[in-house]
């Protein structure tokens, strides 16, 4: 009886001082960890993200540029900090799904972090040289199905969105093409643009202005409904690959063992900026759009990103990608 009434009073006191730990975050700045170098999406995202929360938690929220390893370093140092909400990790679909199935990491993505919320999503879209003899997304399958491993898909390298996206696309249309592995995203839009290759699933920002000046074609975006950005091109569903859904989403993370309360006040303080329409409107001239706010929770990020590994993880492994 005396171990067990020890026992509770232990957990109360762990209680009351997570709770008063709740109460009183944060104590200092806040370091938010950004995985990859300054003046990226990602960097963007969070500059704009730790200006709106440093106003809702009282404490300057700070952008720090972790580099290295395709994100790697970046997150696993943030995997091993302490569990205090005091420091935090931005990641997407790359860092938090991807980087998992294809390196040895030392750090567990779904369980050695403490899920925040969910902030933005980035649709894909399937373009092709201006040469390409297709005038729909049903006409240039049928295109490449006629020619088997004789037409090539520029990508950013292997494991890059591009390149897991061409493996999926293969995957759901049954057809064969070649990978030509670039180093980024940028010289395979120039070989797109010269006709040497024939076709990317791109990031929208990047490929929208060569598709308005008539250089490249746009045949589908890669999500449900038309992209605000570009109501023009079609959805994967009005094009005819229905469910070929394929976006690069960004998320935020602590610790693992971060209290309930420090939680809730970080997604307090994400869902205020991602409700401010100055925010809204840098975000939508990135390309990027907020989640609903139904998505904007702990739990609904912690969902969206098992069910996220459990569709993505299959394809990567299957398809033996390895980075270099």
């Amino acid at each position: 009886m005396k171990r067990w009434r020890t026992w509770l009073a232990l957990v109360a006191g762990l209680a009351l001082c997570s709770l008063a730990l709740g109460q009183g975050y944060p104590t200092r700045q806040v370091a938010l960890v950004v995985p990859f170098p300054a003046g990226g999406p990602t960097d963007t995202i969070a500059r704009l993200l730790a200006e709106q929360m440093t106003k809702t938690l009282g404490q300057p929220v700070v952008v720090e540029n972790v580099p290295g390893a395709n994100g790697n370093i970046g997150v696993g140092r943030v995997a091993r900090a302490a569990p205090d909400g005091h420091t935090l990790i931005i990641g997407h679909w790359s860092t938090h799904v991807v980087n998992a199935a294809v390196y040895k990491l030392p750090y567990d993505v779904l369980t050695d972090f403490q899920p925040i919320s969910l902030l933005t999503s980035n649709d894909y879209v399937i373009v092709a040289r201006a040469t390409a003899p297709a005038t729909d997304l049903k006409s240039f399958i049928a295109w490449i199905k006629a020619n088997p491993d004789k037409l090539s898909e520029g990508t950013a390298g292997p494991g890059s969105p591009q390149h897991v996206g061409g493996v999926f696309f293969q995957n759901a249309t049954q057809t064969r093409f070649q990978f030509i592995q670039y180093r980024g995203a940028a010289p395979a839009m120039q070989d797109l643009l010269a006709g040497h290759i024939d076709l990317i699933i791109d990031d929208p920002t990047s490929s929208l202005p060569h598709v308005r000046a008539g250089k490249i074609k746009a045949f589908a975006v890669t999500a449900p409904k038309r992209m605000a950005a570009a109501p023009e091109i079609p959805t994967v569903d009005e094009a005819g690959l229905p469910g070929f859904y394929f976006s690069r989403w960004h998320a935020l993370w602590a610790p693992k063992g971060t209290p309930p309360d420090v939680v809730a006040r970080l997604d307090a303080a994400v869902v205020a900026a991602l409700a401010d329409p100055t925010v809204r409107a840098r975000l939508a001239d990135l390309g990027q759009e907020p989640f609903p706010r139904e998505q904007q929770t702990p739990a609904a990020l912690g969902a969206y990103h098992r069910a996220e590994t459990e569709k993505w993880w299959p394809i990567i492994k299957k398809a033996g990608i390895k980075t270099e």
